[in-house]
């Protein structure tokens, strides 16, 4: 199907640019990073040595999300395209406001390409937290993996803020905008909405 073909050609180079637009904004956000604030729940809390939870466990999550997506194709386009929306929209609140990362936080030793997303900078909204929620929307009428997926976000929300590498603010906004922006997607992109159901198991 030449269409469908085209679809998800251009769901990769969405994706794409998304992620270009994060890396630009990230770095942006860092050479204008001020000082830290205080947080009501950072404040309050040690920090937790989970480092390992927040690098490697989006990489299995994201194995597994992955696999799952692919394994029916029709679901690609509108995945890809909610997820590249999902990156720009946050790419934008990351040049709005560049407060510091808290003072007292896990410390990520990771350098080269992957250390631009691991930097600290990039606060508002988390994606760690953010994604995976906007995944169980995207597959919200199949409750297994809804209920990965929401547990998902809450485990790494939770990871976020142990490591004190995200502001509440971040954590607890997220699950909101998320909201916001699955019902952007599913408005700029019912064709490939309408698609992605004929193939949901």
């Amino acid at each position: 199907n030449r269409k469908f073909m085209v679809s998800v050609v251009t769901s990769f180079f969405f994706l794409i640019v998304s992620v270009l637009s994060t890396i630009l904004a990230i770095i942006y956000a860092t050479e204008q990073a001020s000082s830290p604030v205080t947080d009501l729940i950072l404040s309050n809390i040690r920090v937790f040595d989970v480092d390992g939870f927040f690098v490697y466990g989006p990489v299995v999550f994201w194995v597994i999300a992955g696999l799952y997506i692919i394994s029916d194709p029709k679901r690609i386009p509108f995945t890809l395209k909610s997820i590249a929306l999902f990156l720009v929209i946050r790419s934008f609140f990351l040049t709005l406001t560049h407060i510091g990362p808290f003072p007292a936080r896990v410390n990520l030793d990771i350098t080269g390409f992957f250390g631009i997303f691991n930097g600290g900078s990039d606060l508002f909204f988390s994606s760690h937290t953010g994604l995976p929620f906007l995944m169980a929307f995207v597959f919200w009428e199949n409750k297994y993996w809804r209920n990965f997926f929401v547990a998902a976000s809450l485990f790494f929300g939770a990871i976020v803020l142990m490591a004190h590498l995200h502001y509440s603010i971040d954590v607890f906004a997220a699950f909101f905008i998320t909201y916001a922006i699955f019902r952007l997607a599913e408005k700029f992109f019912k064709k490939d909405r309408k698609v992605f159901f004929t193939g949901l198991s």
